[in-house]
């Protein structure tokens, strides 16, 4: 007769890790000011979203078939954002509110569930949704159709370097400023910037809008605009590491103005974690992790090129920002949760956010393979190897050298403090 045995209880070790995770992947508030804010409302909640869909189901006209498709698609998109605060993780962040990182997440979500839809479209649905979305796309052209790219490169007068000071050079400076907050790495922000450039010449057989002229690749780009964003964001770092976190609740602050300070500090962090990607004992997990990381840079940024020339839209187009904007808000608890993961002994999966980035990733590179199956047929395949060979060789010679000064950098504190000891 065969034993019966009871379910293995968890080890002590897993029970920590599991633990461990929850606490990275739900981060929890700490010393809540107004309770009403944290305090779950579920019933009032539901009881209010029931009645405003009851509302506005029986007393809108319903007669347009096409404004009750775009109506009936907000309202999904509305009440899975309300599924997601109820149900999905708070993530790495609580500032300003817990909530906001969930429909973070839900967007996310959202936005990878469509893509997933979208790869089974044929070409034909897919232009019939975009001009659905907007008919003005019927008339749209490429940038690369309407512009011309590396022309009289040797012509530089300051008329032509101001005129290419617009709008999109001033978001390429704050890209890279929001990059540098939250990679907080000088030689991770240089590597991902010199082997960006690196992969414009590379893929500019493919896409015509990677042709620059060498000042406006080295000087405008790389100097100014990736390295002032670098510069910017950096030392709003520095300023961040070095202030002292102390918060106080607006019930305790009496003027209107203290309150209204309190009430715009709430946008800010709640607290600075130090980042320290590389030390002296750096595994060859941390700096596969760490390559891999880069790569996924790389891949995201290429993404935002081929779809706009594929799918033939412009920067300027709602598409364009939007989709940016969204990946902007979801790279923000991705790094931090793969930084977690890289760095912290105890931290054994990525969170739940930093695999829906990268499932997005790589579901837009398929997506961009699948409809622009012509544009690939002209690639050369020399080039993409030399690409890949290039940005390896450049990252881990990078790596090893951002390991190096930190072990040289450990030997000059270690020597110094015991300079101080023996004297």
């Amino acid at each position: 007769m065969a034993s019966k045995e009871g379910p293995r209880a968890p080890r002590k070790d897993e029970v920590t890790q599991k633990l461990h995770f929850r606490m990275i992947n739900e981060q929890q508030v700490e010393d809540i000011c107004l309770g009403c804010f944290y305090k779950p409302h579920t019933i009032s909640l539901l009881s209010a979203t029931v009645l405003s869909l009851m509302y506005f189901a029986f007393t809108r006209d319903d007669e347009q078939s096409d404004s009750n498709l775009r109506v009936g698609i907000l309202v999904v998109v509305f009440f899975f954002l309300v599924i997601s605060v109820l149900a999905f993780p708070n993530g790495p962040f609580t500032r300003p509110h817990p909530a906001i990182w969930r429909m973070v997440f839900g967007l996310s979500v959202l936005y990878f569930l469509f893509l997933v839809f979208f790869i089974f479209l044929n070409w034909d649905q897919v232009r019939a949704l975009m001009y659905w979305l907007d008919p003005n796309l019927r008339y749209a052209k490429r940038e690369a159709d309407i512009m011309e790219y590396a022309v009289n490169c040797t012509v530089i007068t300051w008329e032509r370097i101001l005129s290419h000071c617009d709008i999109f050079a001033f978001g390429h400076f704050g890209g890279w400023a929001m990059k540098a907050l939250l990679i907080r790495s000088y030689g991770l922000c240089w590597t991902i910037s010199i082997t960006w450039e690196l992969t414009e010449l590379f893929f500019m057989h493919l896409l015509p809008n990677f042709a620059e002229c060498w000042w406006d690749q080295v000087i405008l780009d790389i100097l100014l605009c990736n390295g002032g964003g670098i510069w910017l964001g950096m030392t709003v770092c520095r300023f961040l590491e070095m202030r002292t976190y102390c918060w106080a609740s607006i019930k305790d602050i009496h003027s209107t103005t203290g309150k209204l300070k309190r009430a715009v500090l709430q946008f800010t962090p709640a607290s600075w974690t130090f980042v320290h990607w590389f030390d002296r004992k750096s595994s060859f997990r941390r700096l596969a992790g760490i390559y891999l990381f880069m790569i996924l840079w790389q891949l995201t940024e290429l993404n935002t090129f081929f779809l706009k020339h594929i799918f033939i839209f412009q920067a300027s187009h709602p598409l364009s920002w939007c989709r940016i904007l969204l990946l902007g808000a979801i790279t923000a608890p991705t790094v931090r949760y793969f930084y977690a993961y890289l760095t912290d002994t105890q931290c054994k999966r990525v969170g739940t956010q930093c695999w829906v980035f990268g499932a997005i990733a790589f579901l837009e590179a398929l997506v961009c393979v699948k409809f622009g199956q012509d544009l690939f047929s002209k690639t050369q395949i020399l080039y993409v190897l030399l690409w890949l060979l290039c940005l390896a060789l450049i990252t881990l010679l990078l790596l090893y050298g951002m390991v190096w000064y930190e072990q040289e950098k450990m030997k000059v504190r270690c020597f110094g403090s015991f300079l101080k000891e023996e004297l």
